[in-house]
């Protein structure tokens, strides 16, 4: 007995109404970038593994996929290594590519590798797969899209302004109001780290921070203190454990805290320019909310920082994320090449958009109409129309089988295609057709241009 067919953990296949429902994300993400002045580009499935690797930290480098050479890739494989079994430099001998991990670092090789074709600053937007050897989990796949825009070449402040609104409209546009947008400034982080004498410990003492929603405070001063940082350095941010209020007290609190930090003063001008701007502009539904404990990338991001989280109520991982980087094309040697960008999780705005029934009016791709198929001379017939009907932009079906008539009915109706035809000897004398409406149930006997008519009107 044949085993059954399955598909790797952590990738999906996708039903026609699954796809249906992606989609019209995709336009939706795809369209605004548009509106907002980004270009589409694309880039390899796989790259280089000297392109990838080493550029995500040693944890990114063990979830990439690596790619066998072609052939007989053992022959050229050090004797030593497969000895001695050292899987890290064997895989470099065997391997010469992998598939991405994400899409900045081929976007980062792109500008690099085109920067005499392109006109800065440089607007791009992408919208691919991409793949990580992680383990799944809800909301977490190992095949999974990214939708990025980024600005290069810049380093004004607008372009944060900018992506807020971006943010703002697609999550509008979708229906999911009350995101929250959570902002903060790498600088900020560094400035703390700074006056409380812990610069040399910036990343575990962030990393530490970004748990206080999970850990608690006395969970945070724990890890702390297990990092080699000082309870009287913990004491100076102890504010910083109930740090609460509008984003404008937010800010003066920062303000003060930060006074002998040149870096952290400089985040918090730039958070606070960024604010009171969004606060002027206004926004459709999200709401922008300066979070300092927000840390994502700090090895990558050295400005703003984004993060989304879905609608209260949800239990969801952030749904969006992003910020400034001052250096992403210096990793392939192109230098002082500031930008910001942001991405959307697909996978997971899906999952939040169908807890919340939001595609519950979602109209799915089908013909306008059936042909019912009554032979093979009625079929001839039919589709003579039906290739007029497709001129005319009206997606018609000519079912494939003189199957009962039964059947054919119910094929339309579980489709939920609103007209049906039927041609029989009658209706090809009389050069008719007879055009059934399946939510009305009426039946009417028209000629070719009648049949149009009908169906364009409806």
């Amino acid at each position: 007995m044949a085993q059954k067919p399955s598909i790797p953990k952590g990738t999906r296949d996708f039903s026609p109404v699954e796809v249906a429902k992606r989609e019209s994300i995709f336009s939706i993400i795809k369209a605004t970038f548009q509106t907002f002045g980004f270009q589409a580009i694309e880039t390899p499935s796989f790259e280089n593994s000297q392109t990838l690797m080493g550029k995500y930290g040693e944890e990114g480098d063990r979830l990439i996929f690596k790619i066998l050479n072609s052939g007989d890739y053992l022959s050229k494989a050090d004797a030593t290594f497969l000895e001695n079994k050292d899987s890290q430099k064997l895989t470099a001998s065997i391997s010469e590519k992998a598939l991405r991990y994400d899409l900045t670092v081929p976007f980062a090789r792109y500008v690099v590798q085109h920067q005499n074709e392109i006109e800065f600053p440089f607007k791009r937007y992408q919208i691919q797969p991409v793949w990580r050897a992680d383990r799944p989990q809800k909301g977490r796949f190992r095949e999974f899209y990214q939708c990025d825009a980024d600005v290069v070449g810049s380093d004004s402040l607008w372009q944060e302004i900018d992506f807020v609104q971006l943010y703002d409209t697609v999550f509008t546009k979708l229906g999911l109001n009350g995101v929250t947008i959570k902002m903060n400034n790498r600088k900020i982080l560094s400035g703390i780290a700074e006056i409380i004498d812990a610069s040399d410990k910036l990343i575990d003492f962030t990393v530490a921070l970004d748990k206080l929603d999970k850990i608690g405070k006395q969970g945070v001063t724990d890890e702390m203190i297990a990092k080699g940082i000082s309870e009287e350095a913990i004491e100076k941010v102890a504010p910083l454990f109930d740090f609460t209020g509008t984003n404008q007290e937010k800010l003066n609190q920062l303000q003060q805290m930060l006074e002998a930090s040149e870096e952290g003063t400089k985040g918090v001008e730039e958070l606070r320019f960024i604010i009171d701007s969004i606060e002027a502009l206004g926004l459709q539904s999200a709401n922008l909310t300066l979070d300092v404990t927000l840390a994502r990338g700090l090895n990558y991001y050295t400005g703003a920082i984004f993060e989304v989280a879905a609608p209260e109520g949800v239990q969801m991982g952030s749904i969006g994320g992003g910020g400034r980087y001052d250096d992403l094309t210096g990793i392939f040697g192109l230098k002082d090449m500031s930008g910001v960008g942001i991405s959307f999780g697909l996978d997971r705005i899906y999952l939040v958009l169908e807890e919340l029934n939001l595609f519950e009016n979602l109209v799915l791709p089908r013909p306008d109409v059936l042909f019912i198929n009554f032979g093979n001379d009625e079929a001839l017939y039919a589709t003579k129309a039906i290739r007029s009907l497709r001129d005319a932009g009206i997606k018609s079906e000519l079912y494939p089988s003189a199957a009962k008539m039964k059947k054919q009915m119910m094929y339309a109706n579980k489709r939920g295609i609103p007209f049906v035809v039927l041609v029989g000897e009658k209706e090809m004398e009389t050069g008719t057709y007879t055009l059934k409406n399946m939510d009305k149930g009426e039946q009417t006997e028209c000629k070719m241009d009648e049949l149009l008519q009908v169906i364009i009107n409806s």
